[in-house]
Formats: C-alpha cells, structure tokens, sequence
C-alpha cells in the first residue's frame, strides 16, 4: 500500500508537470498565432530545456546533501569510541575495533552501492581503511587499487594510507617508495613536508641515520626560510615542527646548525 501511495504521488507530480507545460505552450501559441511554428516550437524548446535543467539541479543538490549525510553516518560509526560501557547513549560505541570497522564498512558499503562520485570513491576509501582492522591482506589490495583512482584526492589518501600500512608491518622499503612518490606529488592533501617527515621517519627505522637527518634538516630549513607575499615569516606546519623534534632528537649537532627561528614566529615546542 505504500509504495502504491509512493508511485502515484510521483504519477499525480508528472500529471502537473505535463499540464503546466501544455498550458504555458498554449499561451505562446495564442500570443504568436500566424507568425510561424518555428517560433513557437524554438521558444518552448527553450522553456523545455530550461524546466528540465532546473529540476535537474534541485535534484542533484539533493542526491548530493543524501550522499554527504550517508558518509557522515559511516563517519561517525568509524570514529566512534572503542568501549564496553557506553557513556553516551546517543553516541555509538562498540566493544573492539574490529566490531567498529564491520558496522562502519556496511555504512560505507551502502554509499558507494547508490551514489556516484566523488562520494562513491571517498566510501571505497573509507572501506579499506577500516578492512584493515578486519582483513588487512584485502584492505591492503583495496588501497593499492585506490591509488590510481581517476578522483585525485582520493588517489593521493589511499597511497598515504597504503604507505602507513607498509611501514606498520615493517615492509619498509615500500613504505619509502610510496611515501617519495607522495612527496614528488607536490599535493595538497598530504604536503611534501607530510610525506618527506614520513620518509625520513622510515629512514630512520631502517638505520639510514645520515639519510633520515638530511631530510629532516631540509623540511626545518625551509619552513625557516619560508616567506608569505607580504615578506612575513610564514607559520610553521605540524610537520615542520615534528621534524624539528624529531632531528634534535636523532642528531642534536645537526639541530645546531639550523636557521634560527625568526623572531616573532614563537618557539617551536
């Protein structure tokens, strides 16, 4: 009975439609009676295409605020805290990780099943990137094959993801790879001070101790230097400054060297 209701209120919306229309084409046909069907038939196709368009849009804005909400949904299911007690019952919250991950997949899953894209890249990314809390070979395949996704964004965070999960299981030599690819990027959704702070970290991890403080050095040395149109210091990123601290801590004499900090810029720490 529901869907009847459903089906006949979209019949009874056409029905209007098609009645407007007809009457807004019967106006025109008086106004411009003897003067030729061409001109009637050029304006109400005109009119059509400007009806269709319109609708077109009220449409589209409206599949795209459902896909936003959709995602926002899985979102929060993956963001949710990990806990046996709830404290706040309008919240979600589950027992492990594992269980977060399985409902958050089936938010995304419905998402990347009924819009397109961007939104049904940015589900598939979101898949993968909790698959690896439940099966870490399939979520790793996944992201390798986001990678190359035509959505730019998303190709870049999958390869960031991706380069995250090869350094946690300490395939380190692909995690560099991955992570210099990024630098060479020159992106904005992961910076090359991001990625190159990533690389050197994993240098270091693999005892490539020169490797991973020239590195660092370059990432400081630059913000430093690094100027706004106005000739102002620029502010330092998060990565400049955990760059900073990670150099002073594996090499102090190479943080000795530096650029000083320009003045009226605040401390790094």
């Amino acid at each position: 009975m529901a869907k009847y209701k459903k089906k006949r209120i979209r019949e009874l919306q056409h029905d209007r439609f098609r009645d407007t229309t007809m009457m807004l084409f019967e106006r025109l046909g008086d106004r411009l009676e003897g003067k030729g069907h061409a001109i009637l038939y050029s304006i109400g196709g005109i009119l059509l295409i400007g009806i269709i368009a319109g609708v077109w849009v009220m449409w589209s804005n409206k599949k795209n605020d459902e896909a936003r909400q959709a995602l926002g949904r899985g979102i929060t299911i993956a963001t949710a805290p990990v806990a046996t007690v709830s404290m706040d019952s309008s919240s979600p919250s589950f027992a492990t990780t594992i269980e977060r991950a399985q409902s958050a997949i089936q938010e995304f899953e419905k998402v990347a099943a009924k819009y397109g894209d961007p939104y049904r890249s940015e589900a598939q990314y979101f898949i993968a990137t909790n698959l690896l809390d439940v099966d870490r070979k399939k979520g790793v395949a996944q992201l390798a094959e986001l990678s190359n996704s035509k959505v730019s964004a998303i190709g870049t965070l999958a390869k960031f993801a991706l380069a995250q999960a090869k350094e946690a299981d300490q395939n380190y030599a692909e995690a560099a790879q991955l992570y210099g690819e990024l630098a060479n990027l020159n992106d904005v959704v992961v910076t090359p001070e991001t990625a190159n702070l990533r690389l050197a970290l994993v240098y270091g991890k693999q005892g490539k101790t020169n490797e991973a403080a020239d590195l660092l050095y370059s990432i400081v040395e630059a913000s430093r230097k690094a100027r706004d149109a106005d000739g102002l210091p620029r502010t330092p990123s998060g990565a400049a400054r955990e760059a900073a601290r990670e150099l002073q801590k594996l090499n102090p004499n190479r943080y000795e060297q530096l650029p000083p900090e320009p003045p009226g810029r605040g401390m790094v720490f």
